[in-house]
């Protein structure tokens, strides 16, 4: 197993104590693998990313395993964490427009990848990885592009440019944090393809930070969807896509449009919003909006269980004991009436 998270939760400090923005989350990823990591905004999806590559901000308060190679990093050092990051973790975030160095050219941002990780290698090396890095993601011409500055590139080649780093030291585990976003569906459609391809290429896993269960379908094997912190739903792609069992999992399918969608008629929606950390209600986080909620649902918050392979009844549904390991084999989710018609 390539990544490994038990129990991982994340808090933030306020004057009425911590505020829990991910709680007792597990997952694994294998080596060549995408895991799509879903929700809506403020579900907790960038926390986790940033939590895996110990990015947090210095108040947040963490606990839980993380375990890398089968490296437990709970207690890794600073310099430890260093010689990771950027070498075998690597993340793309989620708007490259800021997250480049606006008075560097993109070449040296990507060459500055390979010297921070490897003193033995000259700066006329480390450009040539970055202009073959470079002409990897399909930037046309690079050995003319990697002088140029980030605002001289399209939002596509700045996001290129972003996974041009990310790779640049082939890393054995990518997390890409909403890369298509604010992106023409044109320019999404190639760097999906671009990141699937480099997948299969490099045989890297990939944990894909996304709000949009369409994009997901097309690069991903399983599926985790999260909402206010936790997991609800996980499986294979091809099982949350055609037998969703939670109500959250079916509000967000049911709101993409497709070719039958009746254009005469307003897109179906998830009433009302996320609830922010300060407000989670008891039991059921998602009771307030669904609508199979029953009184049962506001008492106490349901265990993730697993749903019986070929049958979606809540009678089937059965406690998990070892988290981690069930999301890489079994379709589970966090309702007690997981599976009903709604």
């Amino acid at each position: 197993m390539l990544l490994e998270i038990e129990n991982l939760s994340v808090g933030f400090p306020s004057p009425r104590g911590p505020l829990p923005a991910v709680q007792e989350l597990s997952l694994t990823l294998e080596a060549g693998e995408t895991l799509a990591l879903v929700g809506e905004s403020g579900s907790g999806k960038s926390v986790t990313a940033l939590a895996i590559l110990d990015l947090l901000p210095p108040e947040a308060l963490a606990s839980g395993a993380v375990r890398f190679e089968g490296r437990d990093l709970t207690s890794a050092s600073h310099a430890e964490w260093r010689s990771l990051r950027g070498r075998r973790m690597a993340m793309i975030f989620q708007e490259p427009m800021t997250a480049l160095n606006p008075v560097m050219r993109v070449g040296d941002q990507v060459a500055e990848a390979v010297l921070a990780h490897d003193a033995t290698v000259s700066r006329a090396e480390a450009r040539r990885r970055a202009i073959e890095a470079l002409r990897e993601v399909s930037i046309p011409d690079p050995e003319r592009r990697w002088r140029d500055y980030p605002h001289q590139l399209s939002g596509g080649q700045r996001q290129r440019v972003m996974i041009a780093m990310a790779i640049v030291n082939r890393p054995a585990l990518l997390i890409a944090d909403e890369p298509t976003t604010a992106l023409d569906v044109t320019v999404q459609a190639q760097i999906l393809e671009l990141l699937d391809e480099l997948r299969l290429r490099l045989g890297l896993a990939m944990l894909f930070v996304s709000h949009d269960l369409a994009v997901v379908r097309r690069v991903s094997q399983r599926v985790a969807v999260m909402y206010a912190g936790r997991i609800v739903e996980s499986g294979a792609v091809d099982t949350i896509f055609e037998r969703p069992a939670h109500p959250y999992t079916r509000g967000l399918l049911a709101s993409i449009p497709t070719l039958a969608t009746d254009r005469s008629q307003p897109l179906r929606a998830i009433e009302g919003s996320v609830p922010s950390p300060a407000s989670i209600p008891a039991g059921c986080a998602f009771a307030p909006r669904c609508p199979l909620c029953i009184p049962a649902c506001r008492e106490a918050m349901p265990e993730l269980a697993a749903i019986a392979s070929g049958n979606s009844s809540s009678a089937n549904a059965f406690p998990i004991e070892g988290a981690a390991e069930s999301l890489a084999a079994r379709h589970s989710a966090r309702c007690i009436r997981a599976g009903e018609a709604e």
